[in-house]
C-alpha cells in the first residue's frame, strides 16, 4: 500500500494477484480513519478498518471504493491458490466451497467433499494435505 499526496487516496497491491487498485477514504469517515488506535492494537488487521462504536463494532473507511478482493470477502477459512499464485477457490466451513477453477471443483467432488475428520483442525489438515500434494497452495 502506498499513499498518494496525503489526500486520503491510496494504491493497494493485492499480494496474491499483483493487481493494483486505487481507494479513497470515504468523506464521512476521514475523522474515523485518522484514529490510529486500532492499527496499534491490531497491527495485522486491514489498515482501513476502524472501531466505530464503543462495543467494538468496526467499519471499513474505504467502503465506497474498496477493491474487488474486499467485496468478495466472506470469512473464508481456507484460500486455495494455483501454482501461479492466482485464486483457485475458497472454503468456508466444510460444506461451503466456492471454486474459481474447474479442475479444483472436480478434485473437490472426487477427493475432498466427503472427508470426515473429527474436528475442524483435523479436517483442515486433511484438505491442505490433499491440495498441496496436487500442487495447490493453501492459506489458512
Amino acid at each position: 500500500m502506498s499513499r498518494d499526496d496525503g489526500d486520503g487516496k491510496y494504491v493497494l497491491t493485492n499480494r496474491y494477484t499483483g493487481e493494483k487498485t486505487m481507494v479513497e477514504v470515504d468523506p464521512d469517515k476521514t475523522d474515523l480513519y485518522a484514529d490510529r488506535s486500532m492499527i496499534e492494537g491490531f497491527p495485522d488487521a486491514c489498515p482501513f478498518l476502524r472501531f466505530r462504536t464503543p462495543d467494538g463494532k468496526a467499519c471499513c473507511t474505504v467502503h465506497l471504493t474498496r477493491p474487488e478482493m474486499c467485496r468478495d470477502f466472506g470469512c473464508w477459512r481456507l484460500l486455495i491458490l494455483k501454482q501461479d499464485g492466482s485464486r483457485a477457490g475458497r472454503v468456508m466451513g466444510r460444506s461451503h466451497f466456492c471454486p474459481d477453477d474447474p479442475e479444483l471443483a472436480r478434485l473437490w467432488e472426487e477427493q475432498i467433499r466427503d472427508i470426515e475428520e473429527p474436528g475442524d483442525d483435523a479436517w483442515d489438515r486433511a484438505v491442505i494435505t490433499i491440495l498441496t500434494g496436487i500442487g495447490y497452495s493453501v492459506q489458512k
